[in-house]
Order: structure tokens, then sequence, then C-alpha cells
């Protein structure tokens, strides 16, 4: 797969992510906030398994320990991000919760930086800020006073960017993309369903009322786009994989105007501008620059 097809295919995950805003969002009209995060990825768990069992008949080694504990890692923290997020927009506004989600595309290159000890190309650092203040504006340009939904959001958003870490370097270190999404949507399932028998009511009624966005949600945004997360991030990097993803915002104002007949401002217009301004450097930038240093390598 070139850079360009993965940079793609993070882009196909992001608009599955933003249509998936809205279902994440209703599914807690009867749904508790950790039910829901357990039963979508028990879907996801299954749409995952025959992939990984066809990817395990075609691999040229077995999974190594040391792997299985990245993988294990990887699910952790997809399971504390998916917490923190869907737990914050029970005390947040979507305006705050779409930004600050967002902030991944500036945590993204730091953390990379202070864990990996890799330095990413320049391009990342204002494309990052500027995909920040994209999403800024597409959220409507303000946002209320913190509450402590936007803090757990802000914690949500640290915690993605330690799962893109991870999905990067234990994905590219495997070359088990499929196996690495079965284990961490079987961690996020485990973990959700156990935390929810403890600490939510459940009912088959409940779980009938959001089963429309739990299906979705466990197929497409769970099962689906993180696939595709995993398999691209083996042909890219971490920091550059956060500013495609981060189309999510973008996305998720598109399908609210399509289906919920919500409006983007004037303000909002610019921030999908900027954001598609901020891709198109991470993209284009470092190959001009190549070719400028007569095929030099940049890491991006």
């Amino acid at each position: 797969m070139t850079r360009v097809q993965a940079n793609t295919l993070l882009l196909l995950a992001g608009a599955i992510w933003g249509a998936g805003f809205i279902a994440q969002s209703t599914a807690m009209e009867t749904l508790g906030p950790i039910w829901f995060i357990g039963l979508r990825f028990a879907v996801a768990t299954l749409v995952a398994l025959p992939f990984a069992l066809w990817e395990k008949s075609h691999a040229d080694c077995p999974i190594r320990p040391n792997d299985i504990g990245g993988f294990i890692l990887t699910g952790l923290a997809l399971f504390a991000a998916a917490a923190f997020q869907q737990v914050g927009l029970l005390t947040t506004t979507v305006t705050n919760s779409g930004f600050l989600t967002g902030l991944y595309v500036v945590f993204t290159p730091i953390l990379t930086v202070l864990l990996l000890r890799r330095r990413p190309h320049w391009v990342i650092w204002p494309a990052a800020l500027l995909a920040s203040f994209g999403i800024f504006l597409l959220s409507g340009g303000t946002f209320a006073a913190l509450t402590l939904g936007d803090m757990l959001t802000i914690v949500c958003a640290v915690l993605w960017s330690v799962q893109m870490i991870c999905v990067g370097v234990f994905s590219g270190r495997s070359g088990r993309p499929v196996a690495l999404s079965l284990i961490q949507f079987s961690v996020c399932a485990v973990l959700g369903c156990a935390a929810g028998l403890l600490f939510e009511p459940i009912s088959l009624a409940a779980i009938k009322g959001a089963l429309p966005e739990i299906l979705y949600a466990g197929f497409f945004s769970s099962g689906l786009a993180f696939i595709f997360q995993n398999v691209a991030q083996r042909y890219t990097t971490a920091p550059q994989a956060a500013i495609f993803l981060s189309s999510e915002a973008l996305f998720a104002a598109l399908f609210g105007v399509l289906l919920l007949g919500e409006t983007i401002s004037p303000a909002g217009y610019v921030g999908c501008a900027i954001i598609f301004v901020a891709m198109l450097a991470v993209e284009l930038l470092p190959a001009l620059l190549r070719e400028r240093h007569q095929g030099t390598p940049v890491e991006v």
C-alpha cells in the first residue's frame, strides 16, 4: 500500500467516525455509556473475527507473545479513550466534545517525541495547529466554561493519541493489523460489559432501544473504521494519521447537515477549508521537499 492509499483509507475511517458521532450521542437516550461501549465492541469483535482468521491463514509466522501484549495494551488505551469520551458526553456539549476530542492532532506528535523519541517532519506541527483551529471553527468558534465532561474529553484526546501511537508501533512490528483489531476489540468488549454489570443498569428494552446505534457503531465505527486505521498505519506515521483522522469533525458536521437538518456557520465553512488545507500540506509538502532535495528521504 502506498502512503497516498493509506491516507485515503484513514480519510474513509474519519468519514465513518463522523457519521458515527450521531449514533454515539443518541444511543445514550436509552442505554448507559459503558454498556454501549461493551456492546458495540462485542459486535466489532464478531466483524473482525473472519478477517483475522483469513489474515492468520496467510501469515508467514505466528504472532509473538510480545506482540500480543502490545495488542492488549492498545485495547486498554482504546477502551479508556472511548469510556472518557462517552461518559464526557453526558455533561458536555457536542460543540465542546467535538473540539476537545480533536486535540489529539496536537497531542499525537508531542507524545511521539516524548515516548518514541521520533521527531516528525516539521510540517506536522503547523498542520496539527491548523487542523485544531479548523475543528474549533467548525464546532462554532466558541465554547462554554469547562465542565467535568470537558475535562474527561481532554483526557480522552490524550488517550486517543496513545492508542494511535500503539497502533503505529505494534501494527507495523507484527505485520498483523487485523489480529491487533480483533484483540483490542475483545479487550474493549470484555471490559465494557464487565464495568456495565458493576456500575450501570441494563434491560432488554434498553438494548432494543439502542440497537440501531449499537449495530452501526459496532459494524462500521468500531469494526471497519478501526481495521482501516490499523491497516493504514503500517504505511504512515501516527502524527500524519492524526491529521487525516481529524477529518471526522468535518464529516460529523456534513452528516449533521444531511441527516439532522443542522446548519454550518460561515466560520464553520472556513474551518472545513482549513482542515482540508492541513491534510493537503501533510500529503503534498514532504513529497515536494523530497524532489527539491533530489530524493533525500524525509520522515513524516
